[in-house]
Parts: C-alpha cells; sequence; structure tokens
C-alpha cells in the first residue's frame, strides 16, 4: 500500500491513550473522509490499541489536527456509535464501548478484507497479475516467518 504526498499523518492525542495512533487519512481517496476515520479507530479498537472506557478525542482536536470540518469528525463517531463501537456520554464526550472478544476479532477479519480488496485493486491498477501477488504475499510471509 503507497500513500501519496497529499496523505495526513495522524497523530491522535489524548491524556487516557498509552501511546499515539498514526494512520493515514487521505483526502484524494474515493473513500469519504468520515468512513476512512471510522474505520481507523474501528482497527484501533479492534486490535485493543484503544481499550474500553478510552475516551475518544474531542471532536473540535481531532478535526482541527487531521484538518477536516468538525462535522465530518461528528459523522464518523455517529457512525462508531451506530455500530455499537463506542458510546456518547452528554457533557462527557465519545468513549470506547466493552466489545466481546468475537466482536474484536470480526472487526480485525473486516479489516483484513479491507486491506486485501485495496491491495488487488491497486495491483490491478498497476498490472500485476494474481500470480505475482501471490508470489510476492508468499515470500512475505516466509520472510517474515508466518
Amino acid at each position: 500500500m503507497t500513500f501519496g504526498p497529499d496523505c495526513i499523518s495522524v497523530p491522535i492525542h489524548q491524556n487516557s491513550w498509552r501511546g499515539i495512533l498514526f494512520r493515514q487519512i487521505d483526502p484524494r481517496s474515493p473513500i469519504p473522509l468520515y468512513v476512512q476515520i471510522a474505520n481507523r479507530l474501528r482497527v484501533a479498537i479492534a486490535t485493543g490499541e484503544m481499550a474500553p472506557g478510552t475516551a475518544l478525542p474531542s471532536v473540535r482536536n481531532l478535526a482541527a489536527v487531521i484538518r477536516v470540518n468538525p462535522a465530518t469528525v461528528v459523522q464518523a463517531y455517529r457512525e462508531l456509535e451506530q455500530a455499537g463501537v463506542v458510546e456518547s456520554r452528554q457533557g462527557a464526550g465519545t468513549f470506547v464501548r466493552d466489545l466481546a472478544e468475537s466482536r474484536r476479532e470480526s472487526e480485525r477479519k473486516r479489516e483484513a478484507r479491507r486491506l486485501v480488496q485495496r491491495m488487488v485493486q491497486e495491483a490491478s491498477g498497476l498490472g500485476v497479475t494474481h500470480e505475482d501477488l501471490e508470489s510476492a504475499w508468499q515470500a512475505e510471509l516466509t520472510k517474515r516467518g508466518s
């Protein structure tokens, strides 16, 4: 996966977080920005980078950091809330919900499918064959000892 020079590396800071999450938000992508934001947060939650009870950055803070309209962040947070991944608490903010392990696993699998879809789409655009992709995949797995 490659990201163009217009991609924004997004450090998301929050006092209660254990570290800084870096994710790529690509304003040139055909995927709407709010979907990209929601997907990055979903992955962080599914992988345990963001533990249950962790506060998401305020809408204004995140919008300022990634240079988008606050309404875009609101839309991403709303999508996550409708999916049951986060919960909003009046006057306190938005927090990661405690998800069952099976739910986290399904989110990880969902992201794996999304990654493969993007890889195949990009490879197709470059004229890379399925055989070349499979060979490269196997070589990378072998290199990593998987």
